[in-house]
Formats: structure tokens, C-alpha cells, sequence
């Protein structure tokens, strides 16, 4: 399959977005609620019909709307609406599309949070939920029921940076007449999974979009018909459970995406380097730009290139004990900051079996090959990522010197308790 040639920055920027008295960022609309002059308007609007009125913050504001359009943009869809979180956008959209007795495929790697909605919060409404290797694409099939109704993955599955083929799931999909709907909080510029096939796209802003972890947010990308249904009074569950996402925020969020190209391509660089820098060293490493990585060429069938291959890594160091003490001695290093979340222009660093996946059960972890020692990084903005590096080695020689009574550093080249 050919590469789709698709510039998702440039979709951003031809859009015209002007504050009422001409200002070159949008006027900011904090009202809840706005006023018709004349009262049939108003009934209109509550009936769906009447384009161009604002009815109640809840629903939509001018704000949120700059933000949609935008990303909507990016992503190639007909329309989105914002949230005020990136489960806000996940829960909200897969509550649009289950009934009680639905069932949905899912991949057994994904978003800790995700996984818990969908394997413990659905089940009160007896929705049943298959989890599966994403990257497996008979076993999808054959998880398919007659009563399925969304297939659900990652573009770049969390935290073990599997590749979803979105083309061989949207054809299982429209074959099935269900919905795929792609978490692409990953990779946002990078692929654009509407392009090939994705119904629905969701993405936690918090990340890379926002990218500066001053605020959470999320965002529902889809057809008109679909965002609409998310929006209606009577059934909608955008309007109805009420994830409305603060205007200010939305202002926020929409100056910072346009510099998320720029962003992505640095935060690819730098992974990049340091995933060979890893490598390099003998440690265990997780990086779809390597052409042994599993979903190597599916990604690059995918990608939008001068994006690169994403700021995420992953190194097992076999243990959580070995992990934490490389972990601490990073930060003290000034490497970046132990914690949750990704995208932020400093280097973000966690054990995910202990924190973004501690809601998948351990033997959940050991089939899905999470390892007790795996480090997840989300690879900074550094302008010096060869000194960054310096700083890392630093930190792993101290580590391997600790440990050396205990571990060697196996012929294969991973780092081996």
C-alpha cells in the first residue's frame, strides 16, 4: 500500500479564524449561555436546525468551535468537538455508539484508563468487551460478534508502541458495518487515520497537541452526522454527561497547535536519536522507527514522513527495582521529570506496569509482554539531545555498576536481570 501525501499543518493554517473586531487570534467567548432576538431562533437551535446560533456553553461555544474546526482540519474529518479531558472524549464517544447487550473489540494494549473503562466500568451496563494483539489481524476477525459495534485501538498502542494496521481494521469494520474508532494521542501529524478508514478519532490534547501540561483536555474527530448525534439535547452523550471543555482553554490550546508541527518533528528527532543511542549501549529497546520493530513498515505505509516516527521509547530494564533506581537517578541528573503524560517539551519518564497500566492486571501484562522493568519516555524538545544523552549513559553506567553482583549484560544486547 502507497503512502497517502497529506499535510496536516498546512490544513490548520489555511484555515481564516479572526476574533470579532479582527483579531489575529479568535476573541475569547467565556459565556454560558446567549441570547436570541427572536424566540423561535431559540426553539430552532434547541431542535437542531438553526446554523450559526450559540445555545449554551455545555453544548457548544465560539471558542470550542475554533478549536473543532482546527482539528478537524488536522485530522481530515468532517467535524469534532472538544472535552474537557481525553477520557472525556473516549468515554463519551464510545457511550454514543453501545447499547446494553453491545459488544466491542478492543486491543489488549492500550491507555491504562481506557483499558478500565472498557473491561470494569462497561460491564453494569452489560456491555461485553474482547480484548485482543491489535496487531493481529485474523484474531480481530474472529473476535467479531454479531452484535459488535466498535473496533477500538491505538494508532501507537501505550506503552508498548505496537502499530494498529488502521486500513486492514477499517476494512474488517466496514465489512462488519461497526465503527473503528483510533486513539491517535501518539501521533498526532504523524498519521491521520481518517485517511485510512478510521470512522471515528480521539485524541487526550493534554499531550502533544496542547504539549505544554498546563491543562487537560480531548477532543471527538468524525462526520458531521456523528458529532451532531454527540451534540443533540435529547440522546447526545457530549451534551447530555457534560465534558464541556473551558473556553479559556480552548484559546490556549488552539495558539499552541500551531506550532504542533514544528513540535512533532523535534520530539521525533530526538527520540530517534536516542532510541540508537540506547541500542547502541546494549539496552533493550521498543522504537517503531527501526525497521525490526514489528509495525515498522505498517507505520511508514501510515505516516505523513517529515513527521518522523514519534517522541516515544520504551527501554526494559527487567525489573521495576532496576527500572526506579534509573528512573531517580535521571531526574537527579536533570534528564527530565519521573512522571505521567507525554508530550510535554521536557523528557517524561515512568514505569508503566506501576503507573499509566497499573489498572491492567499483572497476568493481563505478562500476555499483552509488558515487562516489570519497562521505562517509558516521552522524549523532550532538547536542543542538546547529545548532552541529554551524556546525562543517560551517566545514569546507566551507575546503574549497571550497582547491579553488576547480580546482572550482566546478556549477549543479546538487553539489559538481563
Amino acid at each position: 500500500m502507497e503512502s497517502i501525501k497529506y499535510d496536516p499543518s498546512s490544513r490548520i493554517f489555511d484555515l481564516l479564524q479572526f476574533g470579532e473586531y479582527g483579531d489575529v487570534n479568535p476573541s475569547i467567548t467565556d459565556s454560558a449561555t446567549y441570547t436570541f432576538l427572536q424566540a423561535h431562533t431559540m426553539s430552532d437551535t434547541f431542535a437542531g436546525s438553526q446554523e450559526g446560533c450559540y445555545l449554551y456553553s455545555r453544548h457548544w461555544n465560539p471558542s470550542n468551535k475554533y478549536l473543532a474546526d482546527a482539528i478537524a482540519a488536522m485530522e481530515g474529518t468532517e467535524a469534532a468537538w472538544v472535552t474537557a479531558s481525553g477520557m472525556g472524549a473516549i468515554t463519551s464517544a464510545i457511550l454514543q455508539l453501545v447499547n446494553t447487550g453491545d459488544h466491542i473489540v478492543s486491543s489488549m494494549t492500550i491507555y491504562g484508563g481506557t483499558f478500565a473503562f472498557l473491561n470494569n466500568y462497561l460491564k453494569k451496563f452489560r456491555i461485553d468487551v474482547t480484548f485482543v494483539d491489535i496487531t493481529n489481524v485474523e484474531a480481530v476477525q474472529k473476535a467479531i460478534r454479531p452484535n459488535t459495534k466498535i473496533i477500538y485501538t491505538e494508532t501507537m498502542t501505550n506503552p508498548l508502541l505496537q502499530i494498529s494496521d488502521i486500513a486492514a481494521l477499517a476494512k474488517i469494520a466496514d465489512d462488519n458495518q461497526i465503527k473503528l474508532m483510533v486513539d491517535n494521542t501518539f501521533t498526532p501529524m504523524i498519521v491521520t487515520p481518517a485517511l485510512h478508514g478510521a470512522h471515528i478519532v480521539v485524541h487526550s490534547m493534554t499531550k502533544f497537541i496542547n504539549g505544554k501540561n498546563d491543562c487537560v483536555a480531548g477532543v471527538i474527530c468524525g462526520s458531521k452526522e456523528f458529532i451532531d448525534a454527540l451534540c443533540d439535547v435529547n440522546v447526545g452523550t457530549a451534551m447530555l454527561l457534560g465534558p464541556a471543555l473551558d473556553p479559556l482553554r480552548s484559546s490556549s490550546i488552539l495558539k499552541n497547535l500551531h506550532t504542533l508541527h514544528i513540535r512533532m518533528k523535534q520530539h521525533s528527532k530526538n527520540a530517534q536519536y536516542l532510541a540508537e543511542k540506547f541500542r547502541e549501549a546494549g539496552i533493550k529497546i521498543i522504537y517503531p522507527g527501526f525497521e525490526e520493530h514489528k509495525g515498522h513498515e505498517v507505520l511508514k505505509n501510515m505516516m505523513n514522513e517529515e513527521f518522523g516516527f514519534g517522541g516515544m521509547i520504551a527501554i526494559d530494564m527487567g525489573t521495576s527495582e532496576i527500572a526506579s533506581k534509573l528512573m531517580e537517578k535521571m531526574e537527579s541528573e536533570g534528564v527530565g521529570y519521573l512522571a505521567v503524560s507525554l508530550g510535554y517539551f521536557k523528557t517524561l519518564f515512568s514505569n508503566s506496569g506501576k503507573s499509566t497500566s497499573s489498572e491492567v492486571p499483572e497476568e493481563i501484562q505478562k500476555e499483552m509482554g509488558l515487562s516489570d522493568g519497562l521505562i517509558r519516555f516521552s522524549v523532550g524538545l532538547d536542543n542538546d539531545i547529545e548532552n541529554t544523552w551524556t546525562k543517560i549513559k551517566k545514569c546507566l553506567d551507575q546503574i549497571i555498576s550497582l547491579t553488576s553482583d547480580t546482572h550482566t549484560k546478556g549477549q543479546s544486547g538487553s539489559f538481563h536481570p
